[in-house]
């Protein structure tokens, strides 16, 4: 814990180094006002440049989001970036959502790297997250940047950085860039926006992107044709919950066929997001506006995308109701509509390959092998997904990516994108509505069907959150607890296996034996295999202050679909009992 004085030694460094006067006068002003307590939350710690970069509450102070923060950091990634292209003619992207001070923290960013001799290639205005990521493979990029903090409350930004395929950074990089941002100090170079501008080492961007990325969106569809002759026939209401989507999702659909109706009060970009709590169409609160309107106007599909449109939640309707469909369950109906569509229509490559996170549904995993899909599963986060991708295309071992997706809300329907796409995966979900409409079901109605073939499953997902300094030691001796006294049962069901994956291996109880049979990155996860195949997770999140438990059960293929419900929700609710007793 730091005393009074070397707080206030802190905070005036960074008074002195801040050149926003609205971000060093919130700081000045707890100074004046002695306010220990919060300049003690702003400047007990810097906010760490982690392995996808920044995310924290915006405001004054080492611990806050604000323009010298992302100076620092940009400038250690500048000097990355130097290294490892050393002979190479360096560039960025930078992308921003509509969170505050989104285009302020973007446009810093920029000018640091053009400082820095980095040509760099900024958007004129708010985009999704994927035409980020599609705009550095596009333009042959060294590095990019969006600024968002995804889903998270409106206080916070974030700042994320992708390597040149596309994707977010992985090893090494992550941690050359890291070790880079921590060893800046002094000034940080800048330029004028006017300077940098007219020597052509930034470049203003947006409909040179923008009509490569809707073209290719529209191009992943399968059944063009039927979108062509019947998209009228589909109602659709659509959130992007004041965030990017807007823009791109309405304009792929209707150029398509397919109309949207918004809702009003989420259509304009607002990064106070005033109608929700959190930004995230995970919520079923922040989706219940579009829910109303989708039942005033009768709809077929009810989409929502989060403010950078990475995540895309929907519902539909099932006997009358809207209900929401969550994120496994619309990874299983996209992956039992593009494989079979696939098979159907004779568009299925040589060698089909289907990739999830470890934490997401194995349903998803029984469809696409009974297509004849390869399946692999990953650690959780996009990265590594967009990563076995480029070992597809680099590696002994040439599959073709299909399809990868993640139980929260991240999906990829193409290639040309290595991170999770909302946009493409939302023109595909309002295709799939529209056929499984033109053969008389609804999406609830595929859903059964499916059950009824492979087995009902269901997840649920418990967290628990730990704020500030102590909150990190509780969270990482619960870990280590799990990890050195592991539960032998769950819900009355025996362990057979505990995965642990920062160790990369595997321990069986019944053989009192461990092996090392994990061929992923260490990563902090334990995982336990239960005698009737349920699944129970424990994670810490990336990027939030919380340890995630993921809790996967099943019945047996063929099983009545009531019984079958019944008999997984009893074991869910079980394991979820005992879950509850693990935070005691």
């Amino acid at each position: 814990m730091m005393n009074n004085e070397t707080l206030l030694q802190k905070a005036r460094e960074y008074i002195s180094s801040e050149q926003d006067s609205f971000f060093s006068s919130q700081v000045a002003e707890l100074i004046e006002k002695q306010d220990f307590t919060e300049l003690s939350d702003r400047f007990y710690t810097d906010l760490e440049f982690g392995t996808g970069g920044l995310r924290g509450v915006i405001g004054g102070g080492y611990n806050r989001m604000n323009p010298l923060v992302v100076r620092r950091s940009t400038q250690g990634l500048a000097n990355y970036i130097r290294k490892a292209f050393p002979d190479k003619e360096n560039s960025a992207v930078i992308a921003y959502d509509s969170r505050n001070f989104s285009d302020v923290f973007a446009l810093e960013a920029a000018l640091v790297l053009c400082a820095n001799g980095i040509k760099t290639y900024l958007f004129t205005g708010i985009r999704p997250t994927p035409e980020l990521s599609f705009a550095v493979r596009k333009l042959g990029a060294s590095t990019g940047i969006v600024v968002t903090a995804s889903h998270n409350p409106p206080e916070y930004n974030g700042y994320k950085v992708y390597w040149s395929d596309g994707a977010q950074v992985v090893s090494p990089h992550d941690k050359g860039i890291i070790s880079e941002v921590r060893s800046v100090s002094g000034p940080i170079p800048i330029i004028t926006k006017e300077q940098a501008i007219k020597t052509g080492i930034l470049v203003m961007i947006d409909r040179e992107t923008d009509e490569p990325f809707i073209s290719m969106v529209k191009e992943c569809s399968l059944r063009p044709e039927l979108i062509r002759e019947k998209g009228k026939d589909l109602k659709v209401v659509f959130t992007p919950l004041n965030g990017t989507g807007a823009v791109p999702v309405e304009r792929a659909l209707s150029e398509m066929g397919i109309q949207v109706t918004f809702v009003p009060e989420q259509k304009d970009p607002d990064g106070n997001f005033p109608t929700v709590k959190y930004p995230n169409p995970e919520e079923a609160s922040a989706m219940k506006l579009a829910l109303d309107l989708g039942k005033k106007e009768g709809a077929d599909l009810v989409m929502g995308t989060d403010p950078d449109a990475d995540r895309l939640g929907i519902a539909a309707p099932d006997n009358g109701v809207f209900r929401l469909i969550s994120g496994n369950q619309l990874g299983v109906l996209l992956a039992d509509y593009i494989f079979s569509s696939r098979k159907e229509l004779g568009k299925m490559p040589p060698r089909p390959a289907f990739i999830k996170s470890i934490v997401t549904s194995e349903l998803q995993s029984l469809i696409a092998k009974s297509y004849g899909a390869v399946s692999f599963d990953t650690l959780t986060g996009f990265k590594w997904i967009a990563g076995k991708i480029r070992d597809f295309e680099t590696g002994p071992e040439k599959y073709d990516f299909v399809f990868g997706d993640e139980e929260s809300y991240g999906f990829l329907v193409n290639k040309d994108v290595r991170d999770k796409d909302a946009v493409s995966a939302a023109t595909m979900t309002a295709e799939m509505a529209l056929y499984h409409k033109s053969q008389g079901r609804s999406l609830w109605d595929q859903l059964r069907r499916i059950w009824e073939k492979y087995g009902y499953f269901q997840e649920t997902l418990i967290s628990r959150v730990f704020k500030g300094e102590a909150g990190l030691r509780t969270m990482n001796s619960m870990m280590e607890k799990i990890r050195s006294n592991p539960p032998s049962t769950f819900a009355g069901q025996k362990v057979t296996v505990m995965k642990d994956y920062l160790d990369g291996t595997s321990f069986y109880p019944d053989e009192n034996s461990k092996r090392r049979d994990i061929n992923l990155p260490s990563s902090n996860v334990i995982q336990f295999i239960l005698t009737d195949n349920s699944i129970v997770t424990a994670r810490p999140s990336g990027t939030e202050p919380k340890i995630k438990f993921y809790a996967s059960c099943r019945a047996n293929p063929g099983e009545h679909i009531d019984r079958a419900m019944e008999s997984v929700k009893g074991k869910i609710e079980a394991i979820s009992e005992a879950l509850n007793n693990l935070f005691e």
